[in-house]
């Protein structure tokens, strides 16, 4: 019988070694790369539009408001058809009047509209000069007049959309109809009359807040917790390779929470949620993403 060849065996235990040897250092890589260091809440940049927003606060008041009276003197109230806080239309008979030679005058609505306020009762009397039966807020129109902070005013446009809020009403589409050609000296602010068309009955010299939408800038957007402000500027923290990185941004219009980044992120890069002094630039860190940390 002839022996098996020295040799062959020498070769398998050579180049296990030579595997053995090979494995060590990528061992090592892998545990390099392992996450360490501190778990940390982070999430992928996005893009998002944000509205650039002027806020105006003032009062309600009636565009056109026309009182409703009846032309001769001395007439008395009959019967009263309407009340106020009623939409009317042209030419609607708003109440009849007890004319002195007999007969009766109807009182009609010379426009469409909200009547705001109404003094007809039966029993009394009206006159072409006296007291108004009814005030009539002319096509259901009506302006938030408000006051803007003068370095507002430049931004403003005729015909920019506006969310006019008032307590009782909702909010309510409005537009910028007029801007006020000076400035209250003592307050320095300026005024704005926005435009409101509306069927509810809105209180007259009620408060509101109307939100000017003035332009939209679309960028990528972070929360506003991953940002710090320090004397080095304005930053926000980055995870590359499971280790921390500042990065300087410049920062934009913010909005439900979130702000704009315009300058210094790109899409997609990963940042820490909730930036901390805690982290500094090279720490490692074992990041988990924040839909999944919710879990």
């Amino acid at each position: 019988m002839r022996p098996l060849p020295a040799p062959s065996i020498s070769r398998k235990f050579v180049a296990l070694a030579g595997l053995l040897l090979l494995s060590a250092p990528l061992a090592r890589a892998a545990e390099d790369d392992a996450p360490k260091g501190p778990a940390v809440t982070v999430l992928k940049v996005a893009k998002s539009c944000f509205s650039d927003i002027v806020e105006a606060t003032g009062t309600i008041i009636a565009r056109e408001e026309t009182s409703v009276r009846p032309e001769r003197p001395g007439l008395k109230v009959t019967e009263v058809l309407a009340e106020a806080g009623e939409t009317t239309t042209a030419g609607q008979v708003l109440a009849r009047l007890a004319l002195p030679e007999g007969g009766t005058l109807q009182v009609t609505a010379p426009v469409a509209g909200v009547i705001a306020t109404s003094t007809a009762q039966i029993g009394n009397l009206a006159s072409a000069k006296g007291e108004a039966l009814f005030t009539i807020v002319a096509r259901s129109e009506y302006d938030l007049v408000g006051l803007v902070a003068t370095s507002d005013i430049r931004r403003l446009a005729v015909a920019q959309q506006a969310t006019v809020r008032i307590a009782g009403a909702g909010d309510l589409d409005g537009k910028v109809r007029r801007i006020g050609p000076t400035v209250e000296p003592n307050i320095q602010q300026g005024m704005v009359y926005i435009g409101i068309s509306s069927q509810k009955r809105l209180l007259l010299n009620a408060s509101g807040r109307a939100l000017i939408k003035t332009g939209q800038s679309c960028n990528v957007a972070v929360p506003l917790t991953a940002v710090q402000y320090s004397s080095a500027g304005t930053v926000v923290q980055v995870i590359r390779r499971n280790r921390v990185e500042t990065k300087r941004v410049e920062v934009g219009l913010m909005s439900g929470g979130n702000i704009e980044v315009r300058d210094g992120l790109n899409e997609g890069d990963v940042v820490v949620a909730r930036a901390g002094a805690l982290l500094r630039e090279g720490d490692p860190v074992r990041p988990a993403m924040a839909a999944e940390a919710a879990k």
